[in-house]
């Protein structure tokens, strides 16, 4: 009996170890994922808010997986990450090999809580744990930005601000608001929706509507952007997009504008599949 369990012991003692070489070996082998992952409501902050869904595809790879980034809007007020959700499932169709982050911020509210940069500085820490979290995720350092509306601006803001590592390989703009000075000037709406998230008037603050604008931070170093407007859109006009474009191109940037004359703030339908037909285009030639 006592030989019986030396034996046993030295068997599982091999064993052991030869499993320990195995997956040693194979880690630095084939650092590739293995199954699909799914994690919603991670954790960035200690607010409510501050969560983030993750998508991880099949096979993913620390070298050559891509997270696109996608960032809801409602005027820095209101919207959640699951407005988004449709956006995402068309995305992982079209390329299943890219990760997704979709992420929550906190929502300025009653012009005196959770003010910008709130939402600024809420989109770089989600970024900041994501990307201090690629080797258990299994993807790289390799960003694409997509946001819409207000997600938009926060996306651009992002990539030409706050992207001093130089993740962002791309930017996805859907109708985000570019300068804010110009914005406020535009009309009464768009003056309430700045106040809303701002907590200020253009005249008492114009540092802060400055310093918040991606149209400060376009370099040539700017990432790749591709912006997609309405013609018909009545919070945030034509004129932001082409501003945007006209600033990237004084730079030296590849940029590319879809516009879409007839349609609003958001579109469905026919021009939503050939937006999503041109975005994954863009990505695909700039992002790799």
């Amino acid at each position: 009996m006592k030989r019986l369990k030396k034996t046993t012991t030295r068997t599982l003692l091999l064993t052991a170890a030869l499993i320990a070489t195995s997956v040693q070996l194979s880690c630095e082998k084939d650092p590739a994922g293995g199954e699909e992952r799914i994690i919603r409501d991670v954790s960035y902050g200690e607010n409510a808010q501050q969560r983030m869904d993750i998508y991880l595809p099949e096979g993913r790879n620390r070298s050559t997986t891509v997270t696109v980034v996608f960032i809801h809007g409602g005027g820095w007020v209101e919207g959640d990450k699951s407005e988004m959700n449709t956006y995402v499932d068309t995305l992982r169709k079209l390329m299943p090999e890219y990760a997704i982050l979709n992420i929550n911020y906190r929502l300025a509210r009653n012009n005196s809580i959770n003010l910008f940069p709130t939402q600024e500085n809420d989109v770089k820490s989600a970024i900041e744990y994501y990307l201090s979290n690629a080797d258990e995720y299994i993807v790289s350092d390799d960003l694409v930005l997509l946001g819409a509306s207000a997600g938009g601006h926060l996306a651009m803001l992002h990539a030409f601000k706050n992207d001093t590592g130089g993740h962002v390989r791309a930017v996805v703009d859907f109708f985000g608001p570019f300068d804010l000075v110009a914005l406020w000037n535009h009309g009464i709406v768009q003056q309430l929706i700045l106040y809303g998230a701002t907590g200020t008037l253009l005249g008492d603050n114009p540092s802060l509507y400055a310093s918040s604008s991606p149209s400060e931070y376009i370099t040539a170093g700017a990432p790749p952007t591709i912006a997609l407007q309405g013609g018909a859109d009545p919070l945030v006009p034509p004129s932001q997009s082409s501003r945007l474009i006209a600033a990237l191109e004084a730079a030296g940037v590849v940029s590319q504008l879809v516009y879409y004359p007839d349609e609003g703030h958001g579109w469905t339908g026919a021009s939503m599949t050939d937006s999503f037909r041109k975005i994954v285009k863009f990505i695909s030639d700039h992002a790799r």
